[in-house]
């Protein structure tokens, strides 16, 4: 088991592939940066979870609990708030959670931030990363209600829990959806297992506007509050990038963060810090931007034709 869990032909693939992401942001003047991977808070979304340390200063009598990021956005919006303009990174985060085809606890992943971009705009621009790289056709794009719609003949901004327990007992999952009461978890589940296996096959899919419920930092869209500025990217059955045009409001993204520890409470999950430098920045004033965060190594899987992220790592979490 000494031996790398990815071929060497297949990691000197996988750095010219690295190299040709960096030189897409170099040609469009978007700065690289580097974040910290440790932080004293960490995200509070309850389908996150973080692996944690304790810090020994040696100048502080008690140790303190620190966080491996599962993403750089907080960092990188603080950055962004002091002026930075458009920015980009590569990356490690750390999300523990369980492994399989397309996780493994470590991963690269590549998030970048454009001031002055809304949503859409910046769907154009993960296209043509794509395109890029992948050497894609141009992106579908369909917005959440009309992939449910095409897909499932159902219109998740109206339909009642009632009866999407009904939809889920028809695909086999009546266990999971019969004591459920969070419509959102329910459309999550028909999303995952019955929809992106049948989007994006000939070409990458970009769907925008999800429910206002699943903004996480995404903004609300104004002409419709009941979906929020949010879109994510498919491929071949895998999800590769989900993005935002970015919450600015700091009581609003406070009252966010308040809203998820409850849930957590209720759940019996641990609730977490949140990050108080990161609202302390939103005050201060964060630009009107658009930001994505993609996971590397699924892209790199795709470029490659590998049905196992372990395929296109040097050394996976059994390997580690």
């Amino acid at each position: 088991m000494w031996q790398p869990s990815a071929t060497i032909k297949a990691l000197r693939e996988r750095a010219a592939l690295i190299q040709s992401i960096r030189q897409f942001f170099i040609e469009r003047d978007v700065l690289e940066v580097e974040t910290p991977a440790f932080s004293a808070a960490s995200v509070t979304d309850v389908h996150l979870h973080t692996f944690s340390t304790r810090f020994h200063h040696p100048l502080k009598p008690d140790a303190q609990t620190l966080y491996l990021q599962t993403s750089p956005e907080f960092a990188m919006k603080r950055l962004l708030c002091a002026g930075s303009g458009a920015i980009f990174q590569l990356s490690k985060a750390f999300r523990n959670e369980e492994g399989g085809r397309f996780h493994n606890p470590e991963f690269t992943m590549l998030e970048w931030y454009r001031p002055g971009f809304d949503h859409f705009a910046l769907m154009n621009e993960v296209d043509a990363l794509l395109q890029a790289v992948l050497s894609t056709e141009p992106a579908d794009r369909m917005s959440y209600q009309e992939v449910f719609k095409t897909v499932l003949g159902i219109d998740p901004l109206t339909v009642g829990i009632e009866d999407l327990k009904s939809v889920c007992a028809e695909f086999g999952y009546a266990d999971i959806a019969v004591g459920e009461t969070d419509k959102d978890t329910l459309l999550q589940l028909l999303f995952s297992e019955q929809i992106e296996p049948k989007i994006g096959q000939a070409r990458p899919v970009l769907v925008y506007h999800f429910l206002a419920s699943q903004a996480a930092l995404a903004k609300i869209d104004e002409q419709d509050p009941r979906v929020a500025r949010r879109f994510e990217a498919y491929y071949k059955g895998i999800e590769l990038a989900n993005g935002f045009h970015e919450l600015s409001d700091a009581q609003e993204q406070r009252s966010r963060f308040e809203r998820d520890n409850q849930k957590r409470h209720v759940m019996g999950l641990p609730e977490m810090p949140i990050d108080a430098y990161f609202l302390e920045a939103l005050e201060s004033g964060l630009p009107d931007c658009a930001g994505v965060a993609l996971g590397v190594d699924r892209l790199i899987m795709l470029a490659l034709g590998a049905s196992r992220i372990s395929e296109v790592l040097a050394f996976d979490i059994d390997r580690a």
